[in-house]
């Protein structure tokens, strides 16, 4: 049949639904090429094989050589025959079958090496399928029996018998969940079976299961439902104690926390929102506040007990519920405030001001002082002492009543104003002193000194040649009394008739005049020794006082002549001694001046070292007298060094006096205070120096030698007779005797002896000598992880036998830190409290050691182990080790074996880390079944690489309520399962001369039409029969297909040959291949 055309059009097909043309894409032959076919026989079971949603098959046409199913003229198969495998045909048929490829198996009868072949598919009852993997739902506690809670349907595509579901319900990890809720069988209806109490179990986890009726096997689909009973606000708030009492002392700081109220509620933390609040604000003054959340009840105003002693508040604690509303309780707080000695005693007034007559009475009461302490008890007590101004003792005041008596006598010349100073101390230790009392006691003057003159008689001596006005003596008087009293006015009077008509001292002619306020004498007319060498005359000084008092001296003034000679002293010094209580006006020296001048006149004066002008000198006979004109005192001037001049009007000689001033018994020792208050600490060693108390006495020597003793008998003390240091002979015990007064006596050694008495409080200072002690030897505590900051955890509480500061306590952690950072102690209360959010997982118990340390100095402390445990919540969703996994599982594993276990971790404890595992997403169909507790997951159908090569699965992992996903890639490895697929085919080869054009196809012109499902196989290629003559070129390996250039004849050929495909697994299948050669039509040879 050998055919020639000039122009051969043929095209190339493909071989079968594994065949790729060679190249890729069209395949452009030479011109010449071979038409390949199925036979018919082959293409009809082909057709017979394939389902019918196999498309028809195509053909690609080119110049040259075409591979197709079948040749043209003969008839197809009812679909087409040879038409391309689909890969959803085969996907469809790898599910019925696990034969051959779909549409590939070889026809009965045909001969081949195969182990199997092809697979039966199965008739299943389908399983019934939930539409959730897991159901929640919420509902509130209290609802009552039969309340809906939701319905739970499943879907079974079966009909009949293996359509009907019935559902089943059990409890997951309490079974306690079965006695409160039902199931209905038919309609899968859950509903309650009894009141819920969320306080009692607020989580129910069951399992539920819809089973079908199918036979000869039940099929049944599982799901989960969570029911979470919501809280209703059906509990009220309970206060930790029904009444608080606490006691506080005044004076504390604002913010200082007083106690901490707290009330607890057993509803859910929504329904449990504790708020507190002072209920009357007034009956609080404002003086306290509670903060809402914490319930710490604190100062907002300085606390007074002088104002309001006790506080009774009304606390409100409400739970802020809305379901069905708020509840709330109330509680009393009673507040008792102690006394601090802090209100110093105050006086009535701020000086007193009191005047008495120097000519009062002795022993008569002067002035009242009070001053009032607003303290209580004997904080409030006062006693009063005078501090200082009371000069030569005298005053006294009463201790207690304040009442100031005169003791001696008073004299305005003396003393004319006494400034007191008061101390007014209370009972309280220590003791408050406020010394600001100010008592002034003014010395009222009496008019009972008469004027006083300085020097008497009064002698002068004047040049006669001296002009008018020229001062000659000054007269001096002097009155201790004061004001008017003490306003003197001088005059000049006679002291004798005046003879030989000479003027009368005061009348006009007198040569002399006084100025009445100075008393000063001055010339008024010339003077003239050879008229008048002497005069003698009176002065009288007299004061402005009722009565007047007068005092008059006699005045001499010798008129002198001019001279040239000096005065001359007898002696070139003088030395006396003068005792301090000589009388005023005694004459002290009398002191010696000659001038040879025979008409000289020698006056006498003090001209330096008069200090105070104690001293006053006139002349006499020729000499100078020097007297007394002022009273002596000892302790201001011992010796006084006088220089005395005598002159002769206008020549003069000088000498100095010593005269030293002995001293006499005249005062007596005195006290710096009538009352002195010291303090020692009762652990000072025996002989401690506690207080030198010191009086002083103005004399001197032996007068003013003091001596100290001790009044009464405490054998506690001593006091050296010498220096009043006064020292401790016992050991001293606070807790025995808190105080003691000493009654001192300073006497001096004079004759007669003279003393003074004070009173010396001795306060014992507590010692810090007990250190701090706890009331337990360790304490333990616990708190949940969830609780907020400033939860109060536990309270440390110590005590300390010392008093004030020595016993007064802080709280602390060790070495002063804040408990690992975690909680702190309040200072004062010792509430631990947290700090910082808790969390059980990085720390579950905490080992703390706190210390109780008092004020003292040195500090003194106490330490004490403490162990808090964190309890813990539910607040860590489960965690697994990635949010993707890969798990590689080998296709054909036994149906219900375990490919793989999902594991997920939770760092929680107890209940909270029990983990429930559920496929949530992409298990459709359902192939894949996870186990709920331990996570196994199990395969429920057969797993077919060459149906599907990977699944993607969502597992949720739930500690209920809170849940962590990952997805898991299943991906299947491939096992070589399938053997190779081969089907018949034939080449059809339209032949024309091409010896002629060199067009002879002699490239790929397809290959054998073969494939293996298994994507790990290789075939090999062989020729079994029929190609002895080497017409067809095969490439074992990839089974290319090549024509023989002995073709190349224009001859008709028809020949039957069989190839063999065979795989790893010496699997083999043999075909029929036909090559027809048919000449070319319209060509012949030429």
């Amino acid at each position: 049949m050998l055919r020639l055309s000039a122009a051969a059009c043929v095209s190339w097909a493909a071989l079968l639904c594994a065949l790729a043309p060679a190249g890729g894409g069209e395949l452009r032959p030479p011109r010449a090429a071979p038409l390949l076919h199925l036979p018919p026989e082959a293409a009809g079971r082909r057709a017979a094989a394939e389902p019918p949603a196999l498309p028809p098959a195509g053909r690609l046409r080119a110049a040259g050589a075409a591979l197709s199913r079948a040749p043209p003229a003969e008839p197809r198969g009812p679909r087409g025959v040879g038409g391309p495998c689909p890969r959803r045909a085969r996907q469809r048929a790898a599910a019925e079958s696990r034969g051959a490829a779909a549409g590939c198996a070889p026809p009965p009868g045909e001969e081949g090496g195969g182990r199997r072949g092809a697979r039966r598919a199965r008739s299943l009852n389908s399983p019934p399928q939930f539409q959730l993997p897991s159901y929640q739902v919420s509902i509130p506690e209290n609802e009552p029996a039969g309340t809906a809670v939701i319905v739970l349907r499943a879907q079974d595509p079966n009909e009949g018998e293996a359509g009907r579901l019935a559902y089943s319900m059990e409890a997951l990890f309490d079974e306690r969940s079965n006695d409160y809720f039902s199931i209905d069988a038919e309609t899968g209806s859950v509903v309650t079976a009894r009141s819920l109490d969320r306080e009692t179990k607020d989580t129910h986890v069951l399992k539920v299961t819809a089973s079908d009726h199918g036979s000869p096997r039940r099929r049944s689909a599982t799901t989960y439902l969570t029911v979470t009973v919501s809280d209703t606000n059906d509990h009220e708030p309970v206060f930790e104690q029904p009444e608080y009492r606490e006691s506080i002392r005044e004076n504390l700081e604002v913010g200082y926390e007083v106690l901490t109220i707290r009330a607890t509620d057993g509803d859910a933390p929504a329904n449990a929102n504790m708020l507190y609040r002072l209920l009357e604000p007034g009956a609080g003054d404002g003086v306290f506040e509670i903060d809402p959340r914490s319930g710490v009840v604190r100062t907002r105003a300085p606390v007074d007990r002088e104002d309001v002693s006790e506080y009774h508040l009304v606390v409100e604690a409400n739970d802020q519920g809305k379901d069905p509303g708020p509840r709330s309780a109330t509680a009393m707080v009673h507040i008792t405030v102690e006394d601090e000695n802090d209100n110093y005693p105050q006086f009535s007034e701020k000086r007193y001001l009191v005047q008495v007559p120097e000519d009062a009475p002795v022993n008569s009461q002067i002035l009242q002082v009070q001053a009032t302490d607003r303290d209580r008890g004997s904080n409030a007590q006062v006693h009063y002492s005078i501090v200082s101004g009371n000069l030569k003792g005298q005053f006294y005041i009463h201790s207690f009543s304040g009442a100031i008596d005169l003791i001696n006598p008073l004299d305005y010349e003396t003393i004319r104003e006494y400034t007191l100073r008061i101390k007014a101390q209370d009972g309280g230790r220590p003791p408050l002193i406020n010394s600001s009392g100010m008592v002034s006691v003014q010395v009222v003057d009496v008019n009972d000194n008469a004027p006083i003159f300085v020097s008497t008689p009064f002698q002068a001596t004047v040049l006669e040649n001296v002009p008018l006005g020229y001062s000659v003596l000054h007269i001096q008087a002097v009155d201790a009394d004061a004001g008017e009293n003490a306003r003197l006015e001088y005059k000049l009077i006679e002291m004798a008739p005046s003879t030989g008509g000479t003027p009368a001292a005061g009348d006009s002619g007198f040569p002399f005049q006084i100025n009445n306020s100075t008393g000063w004498i001055t010339v008024a007319a010339e003077l003239d020794r050879e008229t008048v060498e002497n005069y003698h005359f009176g002065v009288e000084a007299r004061d402005h006082g009722v009565p007047v008092m007068t005092s008059s001296a006699s005045v001499s003034i010798t008129v002198l002549d001019v001279n040239d000679n000096n005065p001359t002293f007898t002696e070139k010094v003088y030395h006396l001694r003068l005792n301090e209580d000589a009388a005023v006006g005694s004459s002290v020296l009398t002191l010696t001046a000659v001038d040879r001048d025979v008409n000289s006149v020698v006056t006498y004066q003090i001209t330096s070292g008069n200090t105070r002008n104690r001293f006053a000198i006139t002349s006499q006979s020729g000499g100078g007298l020097i007297t007394l004109a002022l009273p002596l005192d000892y302790k201001q001037e011992r010796q006084y060094v006088l220089t005395v001049t005598a002159s002769d009007g206008t020549r003069f000689d000088t000498v100095q006096v010593f005269i030293n001033v002995t001293d006499a018994n005249t005062h007596r020792p005195v006290f710096q205070s009538s009352h002195y208050t010291v303090s020692v600490s009762e652990d000072k060693p025996i002989g401690t120096s506690i207080v030198t108390i010191s009086a002083t006495d103005e004399d001197t020597g032996e007068n003013a030698r003091i001596t100290y003793i001790l009044d009464d008998n405490i054998p506690q003390f001593r006091i050296d007779p010498d220096t009043g240091t006064i020292t401790t002979l016992m050991e001293l015990d606070y807790e025995d005797q808190a105080s003691y007064t000493l009654a001192i006596t300073a006497h001096d050694n004079g004759i007669p002896q003279k003393s003074d008495t004070t009173y010396v409080e001795i306060l014992i200072l507590d010692a810090n000598d007990n250190a701090p002690r706890f009331l337990r030897d360790r304490y333990q505590g616990s708190v949940f992880e969830d609780v907020p900051l400033s939860t109060s955890v536990l309270q440390l509480s110590a005590t300390d036998r010392d008093s004030g500061l020595n016993g007064r306590l802080l709280y602390t952690f060790q070495g002063g830190d804040d408990g690992d950072g975690d909680f702190y102690i309040e200072p004062t209360s010792g509430v631990i409290r947290t700090l910082r959010k808790l969390d059980r997982e990085n720390v579950a118990v905490y080992s703390l050691r706190a210390f109780a340390v008092d004020r003292g100095s040195p500090p003194l402390k106490a330490s004490v182990d403490i162990q808090v445990t964190v309890l813990d919540i539910n607040d860590n969703p489960p965690v697994f080790e990635k949010d993707e996994f890969d798990i590689f599982v080998e296709e054909n594993s036994p149906v219900g074996s375990i490919v793989a276990r999902i594991s997920a971790a939770d760092p929680d404890e107890g209940t909270n880390a029990q983990i429930m595992y559920q496929i949530v997403e992409g298990n459709i169909p359902e192939v894949f079944q996870l186990d709920l507790l331990n996570g196994d997951l199990t395969a429920l159908m057969d797993l077919d690489y060459e149906s599907r090569t990977e699944y993607v699965i969502v597992v949720q992992a739930t500690s209920a309520p809170l849940v962590s996903r990952a997805t898991v890639h299943i991906r299947l490895l491939d096992q070589n399962d399938n053997p190779p697929v081969l089907q018949d085919f034939q080449i059809l080869f339209n032949n024309y001369v091409t010896n002629k054009s060199n067009s002879f196809p002699s490239g790929v012109i397809g290959k054998i039409p073969a494939h293996d499902p298994d994507v790990s196989d290789s075939l090999a290629y062989t020729f079994v029969q029929g190609n002895e003559l080497n017409l067809l070129l095969l490439d074992s390996a990839t089974g290319e297909l090549k024509l023989s250039r002995d073709l190349d004849n224009n001859r008709p050929l028809e020949a039957l040959m069989k190839v063999s495909v065979s795989g790893k697994q010496a699997l083999k299948f043999i075909k029929r291949v036909i090559l027809l050669v048919r000449p070319a039509q319209g060509h012949g040879q030429k």
